[in-house]
């Protein structure tokens, strides 16, 4: 498996990875209009869209995009959606794109990663509920989903309501 960031002639398979992803989780799949929603604001984080590859063919991507934890836009990302072909599940793909996503945001500085996700599969690469650093979600009931992994750069005044790309309001 080779992990890389994501380049142009990706972008329709990426599109392709989320459809099939999501396709039995939400009606419609959203996840694949979030992320052309998001690389046509300009809120893909180029070093932070990130997929998996094997035998030649995109069968993972993960990215992140810019946020807002309080008043500071520049300490942290959103992470979502991650994405992997359903025949490709429980293959490591996943965690790769995690573990790798994880590292290339703590080398380029940012103080912690924030996503609403599944606690028992994200909490294997240290995500824990917001609420104990003091982040609040857009939406109070995303508060048992809602969860931040902090970085090298991570100091306390982190904390706050968070907000993702606008891209994420208009789904």
């Amino acid at each position: 498996m080779l992990i890389r960031q994501e380049i142009p002639a990706d972008i329709e398979a990426i599109h392709a990875v989320h459809l099939a992803a999501f396709a039995k989780h939400s009606v419609p799949v959203v996840e694949a209009k979030l992320v052309d929603e998001l690389r046509a604001d300009g809120d893909l984080i180029g070093a932070l869209s990130i997929v998996a590859e094997r035998d030649g063919k995109v069968v993972g991507h993960v990215c992140c995009s810019p946020s807002r934890l309080g008043s500071d836009e520049k300490s942290t990302v959103g992470l979502g959606p991650l994405g992997v072909l359903p025949e490709h599940h429980a293959t490591g793909v996943g965690s790769a794109l995690v573990h790798a996503v994880l590292g290339a945001a703590d080398a380029l500085g940012y103080g912690a990663v924030v996503l609403l996700g599944d606690p028992n599969y994200y909490s294997r690469f240290g995500f824990v509920l917001a609420e104990r650093h003091g982040i609040t979600p857009p939406v109070a009931d995303w508060a048992p989903h809602f969860q931040v992994r902090t970085l090298r750069a991570y100091t306390p005044e982190l904390q706050g309501e968070f907000r993702y790309s606008p891209a994420f309001d208009r789904l």
